[in-house]
Parts: C-alpha cells; sequence; structure tokens
C-alpha cells in the first residue's frame, strides 16, 4: 500500500511516517525542503533514534520524496493511486496544500479510481480533518465535489508525541520521545478496511482530542510559560525548580477534574496515571526542549479555544477551581521572545495598548466578569515582571 505524506519534517518521519512503515507502507513525502526530498529519493530509508536510556535506533525503509514546489505535477498523480494521504505540516499549512490535494483528488475523478480514500490530517490543532476538507472543497468544483463527497474521507485525529528541536549531521536522523499515541475519528472513514496498527480508532475522538488538549499542550505550555516567566531557557531545566513541577501538577489538576466532569468514559484513576505519564515524559533529560520553542505563538495559544482559556472558561462554567491556569495564563503576556513575531506583537500591544483592550482582542472572552478575571492576572505578572 502507498501512502502520500504531506511533511517531511521530524513529526511526520519520527511518528507518522514511522507508525505507517510499520504497518507496510510505502511512503512518498511531499515537502519543499530539497535537502531532506533528495537524501530520501537517494537513501529510500531513514534512522528514527528513541529519545530514552541507550537511544535504540529503527531503520524506516521503502521511502521517497516528492517537492512540491518543483514538481507539483508528481504530486498529483501520487495522489491520483495512494491508499492513503496523510498530512504533518502544521495548523497554518494546510490551506496552502489543499490546492494540490484538490487537483490529486481532481486526478484521481478522471483515472477512474473509486477506491475509498482517507486524508488523515495529523495536526496539532482541534478538527484537523474539518479544516483541511473545508480548504480542499474550495478549490473543487461541483461534479469532482460529488465524488469527493463519495469516496473520500478527511477523518480527524489527535496525535501526541513530542519531538524536541535537535540538528543533526544526518538530515534524516530525528530524535523522538518513546511513547506515541494518535487516535482517528472512525466514524469519518471512507476506507476502513486499513486499520493501521499502533492507532486507536474511536467512535468519538473529542474526549481524546480535549484529553491530549487540555493535558499534553496545556501542561507543556504550562511548564514553558512559568518556566520562561522564572528565568529558565529549557523545559528540562524548568521541571526541576519544585514551584514549577508543583504549578504543572496543580494545572493538571485542574484540567483533570474537568475532562472528568465532561467525559464519563475516561475515570479520574486513569487521568491521574495519564497525567502522571506526562510528567514523566517532560522530566525526560534527553527530550528536553527549549522554551522558547515550546511558548513560540503565545497569541495563538491565548486563543478561546486553546489550551489555557477554553480550560478556564469551563471550569468557571461548572464552578471548578482554575486559579493555577488563570496564574500561568497572566504570566503568558510577559513572554518576550525576539526571534518569535506573535512574542514581538504581543509585546507591543501590551506596550501599546490599554490591557484590557489587549486580552480581549487575543483572548476573545465576552464575559466581563471573566476578562477582568484575566486582565488582573496579566497586570498582577506584568508588574511583578517588571520589578524582576
Amino acid at each position: 500500500m502507498k501512502d502520500v505524506h504531506f511533511g517531511a519534517g521530524n513529526i511526520g518521519r519520527g511518528f507518522i511516517g514511522a507508525t505507517l512503515a510499520d504497518n507496510g507502507f510505502e511512503i512518498e513525502f511531499v515537502d519543499v525542503n530539497a535537502t531532506v526530498i533528495d537524501a530520501l529519493n537517494e537513501r529510500h530509508e531513514y534512522p528514527v533514534e528513541y529519545a530514552a536510556p541507550g537511544k535504540k535506533r529503527i531503520t524506516v525503509r521503502n521511502v521517497s520524496g516528492i517537492n512540491n514546489a518543483k514538481e507539483p505535477e508528481k504530486v498529483v498523480q501520487a495522489i491520483a493511486q495512494a491508499d492513503l494521504v496523510t498530512t504533518a505540516i502544521g495548523p497554518k499549512v494546510l490551506p496552502l496544500i489543499a490546492p494540490l490535494i484538490a487537483q490529486g483528488l481532481k486526478a484521481r475523478q478522471d483515472a477512474g479510481n473509486q477506491q475509498p480514500l482517507d486524508v488523515a490530517a495529523c495536526e496539532n490543532m482541534i478538527g484537523a480533518g474539518d479544516a483541511l476538507k473545508k480548504e480542499v472543497y474550495s478549490h473543487l468544483d461541483g461534479d469532482t465535489g460529488a465524488f469527493v463527497d463519495q469516496y473520500v474521507g478527511f477523518p480527524n485525529a489527535a496525535v501526541d508525541r513530542i519531538v524536541p528541536e535537535q540538528h543533526h549531521d544526518d538530515p534524516l536522523l530525528v530524535a523522538v520521545e518513546p511513547f506515541k499515541e494518535w487516535v482517528i475519528d472512525k466514524s469519518m472513514l471512507k476506507n476502513p478496511a486499513i486499520h493501521l496498527t499502533g492507532v486507536e480508532y474511536a467512535d468519538d475522538l473529542e474526549p481524546y482530542i480535549e484529553r491530549k488538549l487540555f493535558s499534553v499542550n496545556t501542561g507543556h505550555a504550562t511548564v514553558a510559560y512559568n518556566g520562561k516567566f522564572m528565568g529558565y531557557t529549557t523545559i528540562g531545566e524548568a521541571v526541576k525548580d519544585p514551584q514549577i513541577l508543583t504549578l504543572l501538577r496543580s494545572a493538571l489538576g485542574e484540567t483533570r477534574a474537568l475532562l472528568a466532569d465532561k467525559w464519563p468514559n475516561f475515570t479520574m484513576a486513569d487521568l491521574e496515571a495519564y497525567h502522571e505519564k506526562i510528567v514523566s515524559r517532560f522530566e525526560n533529560p534527553y527530550i528536553s526542549d527549549a522554551i522558547a520553542r515550546v511558548g513560540r505563538t503565545p497569541i495563538r495559544k491565548l486563543g478561546y479555544n486553546e489550551r489555557f482559556i477554553r480550560p478556564i472558561r469551563e471550569c468557571r462554567e461548572r464552578g471548578l477551581a482554575y486559579d493555577t491556569l488563570l496564574k500561568t495564563a497572566g504570566r503568558i503576556f510577559t513572554f518576550d521572545e525576539p526571534n518569535d513575531q506573535e512574542s514581538v506583537r504581543l509585546m507591543k500591544m501590551v506596550a501599546d495598548q490599554p490591557l484590557d483592550k489587549v486580552v480581549a482582542e487575543v483572548t476573545g472572552i465576552k464575559d466581563q466578569a471573566l476578562l477582568d478575571e484575566v486582565v488582573a492576572s496579566a497586570r498582577e505578572a506584568i508588574t511583578t515582571h517588571s520589578k524582576n
């Protein structure tokens, strides 16, 4: 079987590609990174190293690459013949690849290929499959749209594997943590006959997406923003600080109460074990990441449905505690990273505009009482930070 995978970066190679290879897939990576694509076509394999004691390596074989900037027609033909299409390219890039996917699906129709196909967007966002589908359909005419309705699925997925920032002499080597989780909404599949080992299939994906968002994403960001506030530069350094570890456990305790209240299929014991596993993952010295990287795009991460404001809103609605989440959200307004465009923009907004206006704009909060709480938290953080 053949998979066309958009994104030959570390997640694409170290997680999605490795999982598909374990399932006997031949993988054609699509990317604009000429160095990586050329190396894939020269070697047709690459190493994956586990960031753990012993640093065990595996080899992923039967791979090749297409540079979509230079050979878009090859991408179109690959999609026309594919058994599966996947992405791990970043939420902001999905609209950029949608036209090529649309052309590939049109070529599939023209070739009379009626084999059901799933296009699985494996991105760090809620509803990535829905988002990609919307973008792809905007490039389809009515006739092809009807074909895609019948034969192509865009299942939502939840993915979780920490792949730290890394630099190797070998452009194809990628280091990953041993833990991985890939869950697909099976109700959205067009070709359920493809059942991947190492992937979980759920009737309802939303609980898994929220568990991951409110645990891994919220937890990682809690360490990053509090670590930055307290002067650390890496996650590994920060999580060794008892104060930050306490904040992490407290934030996870708040989101755990929310998850248990919302999703009865998650027991408190299961969630406690899941959160302890997350803490141990952050403490893994082999995957310590730069705080600047984990905390980047602070405006996006302060969004209405993102990792802090959403659980804060929902905890408040249910009468649950959210003190640590609120404290951390306030500290994001001091996240000053000159190499991150969103951080630069946020710092300029804080410097030039009334704080309540800034908080309202970036969080989208309409509830005045809650908005006042976030503004007060941000003001306290800014005042404390300026004194230090």
